[in-house]
């Protein structure tokens, strides 16, 4: 018998929701008061200028959330109905709209809008209602139990990290898969907090500028970043043939990811300018590491994905940034890219520590814990 999972839907609705925050509020400078009531713009009339553009993001952006918001309900209280369930949804998307809105009445750079604010409210009930039917159909049934089947029973964070990793990837990095490459910009951080006090002193100087990776090191940081994902997966996976699915998606899925950062960065014609010979080696070698861990035990694919998290982020962060980096930059600051390039930075930055973290846990607990049994089911 297989036992119920908790399901994903809420950890992935609240990092949407987070994901929406970020959107609505970004640059977060020049917080005042502007001398008008927060909720004026709730009469305010049709705008003049707009776009179809404009018009669908609003929509379009919150489906997402209430999709994931109806799921969860649905998952979490297996005897609400449809209707309620959507009514639940939407109003959680309502309520995030509103109070996003009402925030942006303080930012001098951004326009809070009533059409906004009903354009986000008919996404989350367009989301929860195709969640509903989707529910209705059995569609969502017939996703837990091939979960079920697939996964173990504690298997949601490590789920959610795999769901977010492509995403991570969608910020380019100096090295393709190289998550987690902040020491260079927490250093330089550090040093402007503590510019103008005594503390700086206390700094420690580089003695020398870091230099780019030789080919041999590249390579091996990239197949340690593909590979991560897939120990991860491993660790959460109920069998040795579902492993064997499971490591060709989620590497393509990063070489996708990765393809359509550069596209969004640098053009469509320069979509596969990063797969270099280095990174190519690098994809293969993690693909034949990956099938001869097809079968290993979790605990060991669980210890070896603390140590490749380690080794890669110690290789990673020997590297400097992109010389690219400010042209990037200066790309996804613009235009459409302005609301989403720093939360898929922080996510890129984040989501190693995260998965280092998780596999500390699993580690930790006596006997491996009911979700890390020794050894994959072999089919």
């Amino acid at each position: 018998m297989v036992t119920p999972h908790k399901s994903v839907a809420l950890p992935l609705a609240l990092a949407y929701a987070a994901l929406i925050v970020y959107a609505s509020l970004y640059p977060f400078s020049d917080w005042r008061d502007q001398g008008i009531a927060p909720w004026a713009y709730l009469a305010a009339p049709w705008p003049k200028y707009w776009t179809a553009f404009d018009f669908g993001i609003n929509v379009v952006g919150y489906m997402p959330l209430g999709f994931l918001a109806a799921i969860a309900v649905i998952r979490n209280r297996p005897g609400t109905g449809a209707v309620p369930a959507v009514l639940r949804a939407t109003a959680a998307g309502a309520a995030i709209a509103l109070a996003m809105e009402t925030l942006q009445s303080y930012l001098p750079a951004r326009i809070p809008s009533n059409v906004d604010l009903g354009l986000n409210v008919l996404g989350a009930f367009i989301g929860a209602t195709l969640a509903a039917v989707l529910e209705r159909l059995g569609a969502v049934t017939h996703w837990h139990r091939t979960r079920s089947n697939w996964f173990l029973e504690d298997s949601r964070g490590g789920l959610v990290l795999l769901a977010l990793w492509p995403i991570a990837l969608l910020f380019p990095a100096a090295v393709s898969f190289g998550l987690g490459q902040v020491f260079e910009r927490l250093e330089a951080g550090v040093a402007d907090w503590l510019v103008d006090t005594p503390f700086i002193d206390w700094l420690p100087v580089r003695q020398f500028e870091l230099e780019p990776l030789v080919p041999g090191v590249e390579l091996l940081c990239v197949m340690l970043g593909a590979l991560v994902p897939c120990l991860l997966g491993f660790v959460v996976t109920r069998s040795v043939a579902r492993r064997a699915v499971l490591l060709p998606v989620v590497l393509i899925a990063g070489v996708a990811a990765s393809a359509l950062s550069a596209a969004l960065s640098y053009g469509p014609p320069h979509a596969w300018a990063w797969l270099s010979l280095p990174v190519q080696i690098g994809i293969a070698a993690a693909l034949i590491v990956g099938v001869l861990l097809l079968a290993a035990p979790r605990r060991f694919c669980a210890a070896l994905l603390l140590v490749a998290l380690v080794v890669h982020l110690s290789l990673l962060n020997q590297a400097p940034e992109s010389a690219y980096f400010a042209q990037t930059l200066a790309t996804w600051e613009q235009g459409r890219f302005i609301r989403f390039h720093g939360l898929a930075q922080w996510l890129g930055w984040i989501w190693p520590f995260a998965t280092l973290v998780y596999a500390l846990a699993l580690l930790s607990r006596r006997g491996g814990g009911p979700a890390l049994p020794d050894t994959p089911a072999p089919g």
